[in-house]
């Protein structure tokens, strides 16, 4: 565990939680049908404002993406993890851009130790000389970008329900979204987690430690059998943290809201907190793959909530205070 004292309140209440906890007998994740979404619009806007505001995570169903696009991103996503690290050095993260690969960088306020992963990170304005291209990728930046153009309005349709309870616009985060505009942030993230033989033995390990992001919503795809993911569930009766496990299943996508939506609605959405942890014994103890698509207002777009609870500021201006209280 570290003993950093960070900025804000909610690292150093994140720096406290890098313990193993205990697991929720069942999970208490919502499923929300998204299927002839104009048709029900409304009935889908009450189901996600609930499980927004009291729990901060959900999982999608029958959404707009199809399972089969869904797949092929996945095997694109194992064919350029398999590549060697010195073809994927090629492809390293630019400075700043949050475009590109890095290999086990992330260290976390709740461990102060590095997640055990790898990933890609996909940011339109940003890609130029790091698409991979050699074969059997010749088509990944292609497929890629029709597949992160999907992800993106998916969000967006999930985004104008809040906006709607909100009071903004509808198309509100559409607009403040617009992968047309250079300021365009929002990411598509592939992540590769490392199989347990590669790991050192006999120390403490998290696939990714405990901790909030700093987005409006995230959207992450699993497998089936590569499990991981938990969700704070509060405190059980002897003040142990309880950890949800949220169930992989195919073509379904667990939601979260971010640090940025939890401001833009004057903390009536939750960022709640999640990780990834090791598997179990009786787990699959090899490679874990996930995709996430992180919807990021544009840098120069201006946060505040209708109620005006915190200061006005720019997208750009928010991250750079969550990422330079988180790494400094």
């Amino acid at each position: 565990m570290t003993n950093t004292a960070y900025s804000l309140d909610e690292l150093q209440f994140e720096s406290t939680i890098g313990g193993k906890g205990i697991d929720a007998k069942q999970s208490h994740i919502p499923v929300i049908d998204m299927s002839n979404f104009e048709s029900r619009r409304l009935e889908i806007t009450e189901a996600l404002w609930q499980a927004a505001t009291e729990v901060g995570f959900f999982q999608v169903k029958h959404h707009s993406i199809a399972l089969p696009e869904i797949q092929h991103a996945f095997k694109l996503t194992e064919q350029l993890f398999s590549l060697p690290n010195q073809e994927k050095q090629t492809l390293s993260l630019k400075p700043g851009k949050n475009a590109g690969w890095e290999f086990k960088q992330q260290v976390r306020p709740s461990t102060g130790t590095a997640d055990q992963k790898e990933s890609y990170q996909i940011t339109r304005p940003h890609m130029g000389g790091i698409w991979p291209s050699q074969a059997p990728l010749a088509s990944f930046q292609q497929d890629m970008l029709n597949f992160e153009t999907q992800a993106w309005q998916l969000g967006m349709n999930i985004l104008s329900c809040f906006a709607d309870k909100l009071g903004f616009e509808r198309d509100f985060f559409t607009q403040v979204h617009q992968p047309s505009s250079p300021q365009y942030q929002s990411t598509l993230r592939l992540l590769h987690y490392l199989p347990m033989a590669q790991l050192p033995q006999g120390e403490e390990h998290w696939r990714a430690g405990a901790h909030t992001d700093f987005d409006c919503l995230t959207m992450v795809f699993q497998q089936p059998n590569q499990g991981g993911l938990q969700v704070a569930a509060g405190k059980d009766s002897q003040h142990q943290q309880v950890w949800s496990n949220v169930k992989p299943q195919a073509g379904v996508i667990t939601c979260n809201i971010g640090d940025m939506l939890m401001r833009w609605s004057d903390d009536k959405l939750k960022s709640t907190l999640h990780r990834v942890r090791m598997p179990y014994p009786q787990e699959n103890q090899g490679s874990r793959y996930s995709m996430a698509f992180f919807c990021q207002a544009n840098k120069d777009k201006v946060i505040q909530g209708p109620e005006k609870k915190y200061p006005a500021m720019t997208a750009e201006e928010y991250l750079n205070m969550r990422i330079n209280a988180n790494f400094a």
